[in-house]
Protein backbone atom coordinates (compact mmCIF):
# COMPACT_ATOMS: atom_id res chain seq x y z
CA UNK A 1 0.00 0.00 0.00
CA UNK A 2 1.32 3.40 -0.99
CA UNK A 3 2.02 5.64 1.97
CA UNK A 4 0.05 8.89 2.06
CA UNK A 5 2.19 12.01 1.68
CA UNK A 6 2.82 14.09 4.77
CA UNK A 7 0.50 17.09 5.12
CA UNK A 8 2.34 20.22 6.20
CA UNK A 9 0.41 22.43 8.63
CA UNK A 10 1.53 26.02 9.17
CA UNK A 11 0.21 27.74 12.30
CA UNK A 12 -0.07 31.52 12.71
CA UNK A 13 -0.62 32.89 16.26
CA UNK A 14 -2.85 35.77 17.32
CA UNK A 15 -2.01 39.44 17.59
CA UNK A 16 1.28 39.96 19.45
CA UNK A 17 1.34 36.29 20.49
CA UNK A 18 4.19 33.89 19.94
CA UNK A 19 3.62 30.51 18.26
CA UNK A 20 4.00 28.56 21.49
CA UNK A 21 0.21 28.96 21.80
CA UNK A 22 0.21 25.83 19.63
CA UNK A 23 2.55 23.86 21.90
CA UNK A 24 -0.18 21.46 23.06
CA UNK A 25 -1.69 20.85 19.64
CA UNK A 26 -1.03 17.33 18.42
CA UNK A 27 -1.64 15.66 15.05
CA UNK A 28 -0.63 12.13 14.03
CA UNK A 29 3.07 12.41 13.20
CA UNK A 30 2.91 9.80 10.45
CA UNK A 31 0.52 12.00 8.45
CA UNK A 32 1.18 15.58 9.53
CA UNK A 33 4.08 17.94 10.15
CA UNK A 34 3.35 21.09 12.15
CA UNK A 35 5.31 24.30 11.46
CA UNK A 36 5.05 27.44 13.58
CA UNK A 37 5.07 30.90 12.00
CA UNK A 38 6.42 33.96 13.83
CA UNK A 39 5.30 37.52 13.31
CA UNK A 40 7.41 39.73 11.10
CA UNK A 41 7.99 43.36 11.97
CA UNK A 42 5.94 45.32 9.40
CA UNK A 43 7.65 47.78 7.12
CA UNK A 44 6.63 51.47 7.37
CA UNK A 45 3.12 51.91 5.93
CA UNK A 46 3.10 48.30 4.69
CA UNK A 47 -0.33 47.14 3.58
CA UNK A 48 -1.81 43.84 4.67
CA UNK A 49 -1.44 42.09 1.32
CA UNK A 50 2.25 42.94 1.04
CA UNK A 51 2.77 41.68 4.58
CA UNK A 52 0.92 38.43 3.79
CA UNK A 53 3.08 37.98 0.67
CA UNK A 54 6.23 38.29 2.79
CA UNK A 55 4.82 35.76 5.23
CA UNK A 56 4.26 33.31 2.37
CA UNK A 57 8.01 33.27 1.81
CA UNK A 58 8.26 31.29 5.05
CA UNK A 59 6.03 28.53 3.72
CA UNK A 60 8.38 25.94 2.20
CA UNK A 61 5.96 23.19 1.15
CA UNK A 62 3.33 22.84 -1.57
CA UNK A 63 -0.40 22.62 -0.79
CA UNK A 64 -0.03 23.41 2.93
CA UNK A 65 -2.75 23.71 5.50
CA UNK A 66 -2.80 27.23 6.96
CA UNK A 67 -4.20 27.67 10.46
CA UNK A 68 -4.54 31.12 12.01
CA UNK A 69 -5.78 32.26 15.41
CA UNK A 70 -7.50 35.64 15.88
CA UNK A 71 -5.59 38.26 13.80
CA UNK A 72 -3.48 35.35 12.58
CA UNK A 73 -6.68 34.07 10.98
CA UNK A 74 -6.89 37.25 8.94
CA UNK A 75 -3.26 36.83 7.89
CA UNK A 76 -3.68 33.25 6.64
CA UNK A 77 -6.76 34.25 4.66
CA UNK A 78 -4.69 36.94 2.95
CA UNK A 79 -1.81 34.49 2.41
CA UNK A 80 -4.15 32.16 0.53
CA UNK A 81 -4.33 34.79 -2.22
CA UNK A 82 -0.69 34.06 -3.07
CA UNK A 83 -0.20 30.32 -2.56
CA UNK A 84 -2.23 27.23 -3.35
CA UNK A 85 -3.43 25.63 -0.11
CA UNK A 86 -4.98 22.35 0.88
CA UNK A 87 -7.03 23.99 3.59
CA UNK A 88 -7.38 27.36 5.34
CA UNK A 89 -8.64 27.15 8.92
CA UNK A 90 -9.27 30.12 11.18
CA UNK A 91 -9.79 29.88 14.94
CA UNK A 92 -11.31 32.58 17.18
CA UNK A 93 -11.21 34.96 14.22
CA UNK A 94 -13.47 36.54 11.58
CA UNK A 95 -14.17 35.95 7.89
CA UNK A 96 -15.56 39.39 7.05
CA UNK A 97 -15.62 42.91 8.41
CA UNK A 98 -19.29 42.35 9.31
CA UNK A 99 -18.22 39.75 11.89
CA UNK A 100 -16.24 42.34 13.83
CA UNK A 101 -17.99 43.49 17.03
CA UNK A 102 -19.70 46.85 17.04
CA UNK A 103 -16.98 48.48 19.13
CA UNK A 104 -14.36 47.61 16.52
CA UNK A 105 -16.54 48.82 13.66
CA UNK A 106 -17.12 52.03 15.58
CA UNK A 107 -13.37 52.43 16.14
CA UNK A 108 -12.86 51.86 12.42
CA UNK A 109 -15.18 54.64 11.33
CA UNK A 110 -14.10 57.10 14.01
CA UNK A 111 -10.37 56.35 13.95
CA UNK A 112 -10.31 55.73 17.72
CA UNK A 113 -7.96 52.77 17.26
CA UNK A 114 -5.20 55.33 16.59
CA UNK A 115 -5.25 56.55 20.21
CA UNK A 116 -5.00 53.14 21.91
CA UNK A 117 -2.11 53.12 24.44
CA UNK A 118 -0.22 50.21 22.86
CA UNK A 119 2.90 51.16 24.79
CA UNK A 120 1.24 49.81 27.94
CA UNK A 121 1.71 46.26 26.68
CA UNK A 122 5.30 46.48 27.80
CA UNK A 123 4.26 47.03 31.42
CA UNK A 124 2.49 43.77 32.25
CA UNK A 125 4.58 43.37 35.40
CA UNK A 126 3.11 46.57 36.79
CA UNK A 127 -0.41 45.44 35.93
CA UNK A 128 0.21 42.13 37.69
CA UNK A 129 1.21 43.84 40.94
CA UNK A 130 -2.11 45.68 41.13
CA UNK A 131 -4.32 42.91 39.70
CA UNK A 132 -7.17 41.80 41.93
CA UNK A 133 -8.69 38.34 41.79
CA UNK A 134 -7.42 34.95 40.66
CA UNK A 135 -9.05 35.16 37.22
CA UNK A 136 -7.31 38.44 36.35
CA UNK A 137 -3.96 37.19 37.65
CA UNK A 138 -4.22 33.94 35.66
CA UNK A 139 -5.07 35.86 32.50
CA UNK A 140 -2.07 38.16 33.05
CA UNK A 141 0.15 35.10 33.50
CA UNK A 142 -1.03 33.81 30.13
CA UNK A 143 -0.36 37.17 28.51
CA UNK A 144 3.17 37.24 29.92
CA UNK A 145 3.91 33.74 28.65
CA UNK A 146 2.39 33.93 25.18
CA UNK A 147 2.51 37.63 24.20
CA UNK A 148 6.08 38.22 23.12
CA UNK A 149 5.74 41.11 20.65
CA UNK A 150 5.68 44.47 22.42
CA UNK A 151 7.11 46.65 19.67
CA UNK A 152 4.65 49.52 19.31
CA UNK A 153 5.33 49.72 15.57
CA UNK A 154 3.95 46.21 15.19
CA UNK A 155 1.09 46.72 17.66
CA UNK A 156 -0.10 49.97 16.08
CA UNK A 157 0.07 48.40 12.63
CA UNK A 158 -1.66 45.16 13.64
CA UNK A 159 -4.53 46.86 15.47
CA UNK A 160 -5.18 49.14 12.51
CA UNK A 161 -5.12 46.25 10.01
CA UNK A 162 -7.42 44.15 12.19
CA UNK A 163 -9.97 46.89 12.78
CA UNK A 164 -9.84 48.17 9.19
CA UNK A 165 -9.73 44.81 7.39
CA UNK A 166 -11.49 45.27 4.05
CA UNK A 167 -13.26 41.96 3.48
CA UNK A 168 -16.98 42.37 2.69
CA UNK A 169 -17.62 38.72 1.79
CA UNK A 170 -16.25 35.42 3.14
CA UNK A 171 -13.45 33.85 1.13
CA UNK A 172 -14.77 30.57 -0.33
CA UNK A 173 -13.56 27.43 1.38
CA UNK A 174 -12.34 28.99 4.63
CA UNK A 175 -13.17 26.80 7.64
CA UNK A 176 -14.04 28.77 10.74
CA UNK A 177 -13.81 27.32 14.27
CA UNK A 178 -15.26 29.57 16.95
CA UNK A 179 -16.15 29.38 20.63
CA UNK A 180 -19.62 30.36 21.77
CA UNK A 181 -18.08 32.26 24.70
CA UNK A 182 -15.57 34.31 22.70
CA UNK A 183 -15.23 37.71 24.40
CA UNK A 184 -13.21 39.42 21.65
CA UNK A 185 -15.22 38.37 18.59
CA UNK A 186 -18.66 37.63 20.06
CA UNK A 187 -20.35 34.52 18.73
CA UNK A 188 -23.56 36.36 17.86
CA UNK A 189 -21.78 38.12 14.98
CA UNK A 190 -20.25 34.92 13.55
CA UNK A 191 -21.87 33.02 10.69
CA UNK A 192 -21.10 29.59 9.28
CA UNK A 193 -18.69 28.20 11.86
CA UNK A 194 -17.86 24.98 13.64
CA UNK A 195 -18.80 25.76 17.22
CA UNK A 196 -16.74 24.83 20.25
CA UNK A 197 -19.13 24.79 23.24
CA UNK A 198 -17.91 26.99 26.11
CA UNK A 199 -14.95 28.01 23.96
CA UNK A 200 -13.44 31.43 24.69
CA UNK A 201 -11.05 33.56 22.65
CA UNK A 202 -8.09 31.67 24.13
CA UNK A 203 -9.53 28.20 23.58
CA UNK A 204 -6.46 27.19 21.56
CA UNK A 205 -4.80 27.16 25.02
CA UNK A 206 -7.47 25.93 27.41
CA UNK A 207 -9.47 23.69 25.04
CA UNK A 208 -6.54 22.08 23.27
CA UNK A 209 -7.99 18.61 23.91
CA UNK A 210 -10.97 19.49 21.70
CA UNK A 211 -8.60 20.43 18.89
CA UNK A 212 -6.50 17.31 19.36
CA UNK A 213 -9.64 15.20 19.07
CA UNK A 214 -11.14 16.97 16.07
CA UNK A 215 -8.54 18.87 14.07
CA UNK A 216 -7.39 15.88 12.01
CA UNK A 217 -10.94 15.24 10.77
CA UNK A 218 -11.46 18.93 9.99
CA UNK A 219 -8.23 19.09 7.98
CA UNK A 220 -8.94 15.92 6.02
CA UNK A 221 -12.65 16.41 5.32
CA UNK A 222 -13.26 20.14 5.74
CA UNK A 223 -16.00 19.49 8.27
CA UNK A 224 -16.81 17.93 11.61
CA UNK A 225 -19.49 15.29 12.11
CA UNK A 226 -22.26 16.13 14.57
CA UNK A 227 -21.05 19.71 14.69
CA UNK A 228 -23.18 22.60 15.86
CA UNK A 229 -23.15 25.38 13.27
CA UNK A 230 -24.24 28.97 13.85
CA UNK A 231 -26.07 30.00 10.66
Amino acid sequence: MKKSPVIHVYCMPGLAANPTIFEKIRLPEDRFKIHWLDWLLPKPKEDLKDYAYRMCERVKHEDPVLIGVSFGGVIVQEMADFIKTKRVIIISSVKTEQELPRRMRYARFTGLFRVLPTSLVGHLDAFERIAVGDFVKKRLELYKKYMSITDTRYLDWAIEKMVCWDQPEPIPGVIHIHGDRDEIFPYKYIKGCITVPEGTHIMILNRFKWFNENLEEIILTGQLKKKKINL
